[in-house]
């Protein structure tokens, strides 16, 4: 089994700063790709921004320039810095992971997972 934790969501004024962290943990044997969505109410989740194992990242064009992702292998954690928040940042976000497992099935095909989420709510 997988477990994904994050924490660090919350009530922030327009401008302001959060960070998000997500650790990864359980029977994972290799991890693919780390990441972060997000959703808000009656709409489809939608990419944040993602890292892989080698450090590449993809952010959504409505957060570049203001979000940073970076993992720290060690732990098995991603974070995601958010600058500049704004309003229309406000959703639940979700943390992301692809990893292979101590099965050998999962090698050629490693699943996903998704944490529980967390809310961040950005004030105008």
């Amino acid at each position: 089994q997988v477990q994904l934790v994050e924490s660090g969501g919350g009530l922030v004024q327009s401008g302001g700063s959060l960070r998000l962290s997500c650790a990864a943990s359980g029977t994972i044997f290799s991890i693919n790709v780390m990441g972060w969505y997000r959703q808000a109410p009656g709409k489809q989740r939608e990419l944040v921004a993602t890292i892989t194992s080698g450090g590449s990242t993809n952010y959504a064009d409505s957060v570049k320039g203001r979000f940073t992702i970076s993992r720290d292998n060690a732990k098995s954690t991603v974070y995601l810095q958010m600058n500049s928040l704004k309003p229309e940042d406000t959703d639940v976000y979700y943390c992301y992971l692809r990893c292979s497992t101590t099965s050998i099935a999962t090698i050629f095909d490693p699943p996903e997972y998704w944490g529980q989420g967390t809310q961040v709510t950005v004030s105008s």
